[in-house]
């Protein structure tokens, strides 16, 4: 870096910087740190006043004012929307009398999808960064900063900065070179390739599935969705993350790296899931259904998406978090990280202990995890 004078500081929003500028910083492989994505979810309401996810992006300037490097962060209320599981250290902290809330989470809200977390325009950034993210936490009085889905290559910089590293398990598929589903099927054991087909099969049975991307995304396809993503959230988290009005926002400021696919009974959609589209792997993030069909799920999610990464020659699949079904159908178990800084000494020193037994169980979680993949064996 030159001698210029860095100024690190909280920004009120994302959405108070050009476009341009954020998204020089963040690139294009990784959609969910997009200018267009955050803004989204500030302007549509998912994020922001009553939602527990206050914006509070820091970032680095020169004397110019010219934007050097950003953190999507966020001043956090509650656990919720995170995917890395926090809530035994809050009761711990509670309980020893601490308060564990207010907390600044660094992440791209409602995403478990690995990327980058440090949007930098020079490596030598980072520590000014993390620093910028420990004083936040100081200054107003924060427990903890947590980075999640941390892209692994920005682990070591986390790390670096003395920050706890936290591992563990998604399913992902990855992209060996196959020409097509056939191809992906042929590398399965013969009982697993057959048992796939069938599925796949008595998914389509009588619909049709449909994929829609960019300006052939309407309006009524999001009204579908929306009736889809509600039923889902109001089964697993009580109430969606996401207004109607993001979907119409994300589809209008980043259609084009959007993959919408419906299920059709004739001309009504009765299922859909929703998948983002990086440079180099496909994000799987929502699904919904109004009428339960054997194995529509796994269609929609995960084989559909298998011959989408296929055709676009992208290298691996995330389909988000959790689903140890995911590992039969050809997704392999593939470490996350995370990472955190805990402003209280004593508590920093337990969650260190309690991290260094997890990692143990992660690793043995994933060595067990790759043995039961349904690949052919020794050939």
């Amino acid at each position: 870096m030159s001698d210029r004078e860095l100024i690190v500081r909280l920004a009120p929003s994302v959405g108070s910087f050009d476009a341009a500028e954020w998204n020089a910083l963040s690139g294009n492989d990784n959609p969910f740190v997009s200018h267009e994505f955050l803004t989204a979810l500030e302007d549509s309401g998912s994020v922001g006043p009553g939602t527990g996810w206050e914006p509070a992006p820091i970032v680095i300037t020169d004397d110019a004012g010219k934007l050097l490097a950003a953190m999507p962060s966020y001043a956090k209320g509650h656990s919720q929307g995170e995917y890395v599981f926090d809530h035994a250290w809050a009761d711990a902290w509670h309980r020893a009398g601490g308060r564990y809330y207010p907390k600044l989470q660094i992440a791209a809200p409602f995403t478990p999808a690995t990327g980058p977390r440090l949007l930098l325009s020079d490596p030598s950034l980072a520590p000014h960064l993390l620093k910028g993210a420990e004083a936040v936490c100081l200054q107003n009085k924060m427990s903890s900063a947590h980075g999640t889905f941390i892209a692994p290559d920005q682990l070591p910089l986390f790390e670096a900065a003395g920050w706890l590293a936290r591992a563990d398990i998604q399913f992902h598929w990855f992209n060996r070179g196959y020409a097509s589903f056939d191809d992906f099927l042929g590398a399965l054991s013969s009982r697993k390739r057959k048992d796939l087909r069938k599925e796949r099969a008595a998914a389509v049975e009588s619909l049709t599935i449909r994929h829609f991307s960019g300006n052939d995304i309407t309006e009524s396809h999001w009204d579908a969705f929306w009736v889809f993503y509600q039923d889902t959230g109001a089964r697993k988290w009580g109430q969606p993350y996401l207004t109607r009005e993001a979907f119409s926002l994300l589809g209008e400021r980043m259609g084009d790296r959007i993959l919408l696919i419906l299920a059709f009974d004739g001309d009504t959609p009765i299922a859909g899931a929703l998948n983002f589209i990086g440079t180099e792997a496909l994000y799987g993030r929502y699904w919904g259904c109004t009428r339960e069909v054997r194995f529509l799920h796994f269609e929609l999610c995960y084989y559909q998406a298998i011959d989408i990464a296929i055709a676009r020659g992208l290298g691996r699949v995330e389909a988000g978090a959790q689903g140890g079904h995911k590992l039969a159908r050809g997704y392999e178990p593939a470490q996350t990280f995370s990472a955190h800084w805990i402003a209280d000494p004593g508590f920093r020193a337990a969650v260190a202990d309690f991290l260094e037994r997890e990692r143990a169980g992660v690793a043995s979680d994933q060595l067990y995890l790759g043995k039961r993949t349904p690949f052919r064996k020794g050939d």
